[in-house]
């Protein structure tokens, strides 16, 4: 109603201590919270009596009639609504209508192949259907056929690369030892290969 933030309730409050005085200002407050609840009261009591004449007079009735005129869209999509259910009504009652002998005639043999296509089909997913149960067939052992000599490969010929490739030795030479105890062994081998030899 007022706009009234809590800054100006402050000031309007400081404002009243200071005229009406600290002995005086409950009292005060009472008789305004007094004069506001009436005030309420009353713009109650007047608002329920209008809305009284109001619905006595038929303006409810009015007001719709303005909200339905104020929304074209809504009302012509009612009608609309309301005579495809009338028609619909007026042709379910009816029943089929009935089609042209030589029509109706070609309707059943279409009706009659799509069953027939249907039973077939039918039957084709029993039999995958059993064939998916059974267990397959262990296949017959077969007899062990004989084995072929492998033939043996022809040697081939080096070629000119192979040729002038330098050839590499087989083995890279012996490090020198490092420590004294594999000095030791060292000299142990090779006496050793010398008294073989």
């Amino acid at each position: 109603m007022f706009d009234l933030g809590w800054t100006e309730l402050m000031v309007i409050g400081v404002v009243a201590l200071i005229v009406v005085g600290p002995k005086d200002l409950p009292g005060m407050f009472r008789t305004v919270g007094q004069f506001v609840g009436k005030a309420k009261g009353m713009a109650r009591d007047f608002s329920r009596a209008m809305n009284d004449a109001a619905d006595e007079a038929g303006v409810s009735d009015v007001q719709k009639t303005i909200k339905a005129a104020t929304r074209p869209l809504n009302t012509a999509m009612d009608e609309v609504k309301k005579s495809t259910d009338s028609f619909t009504k007026q042709t379910m009652e009816s029943g089929k209508p009935k089609l042209d002998p030589a029509r109706q005639e070609k309707a059943d043999k279409i009706a009659q192949k799509s069953a027939e296509v249907a039973t077939a089909r039918k039957a084709e997913e029993a039999k995958a259907a059993e064939a998916a149960a059974k267990p397959a067939p262990k296949p017959a052992a077969k007899p062990a056929a004989a084995k072929k000599p492998a033939a043996k490969p022809a040697a081939k010929k080096p070629t000119a690369k192979a040729a002038k490739a330098p050839a590499k030795p087989a083995a890279k030479p012996a490090k020198r030892p490092t420590s004294t105890a594999a000095t030791k062994a060292a000299s142990k081998t090779t006496a050793k290969a010398k008294d073989k030899a």
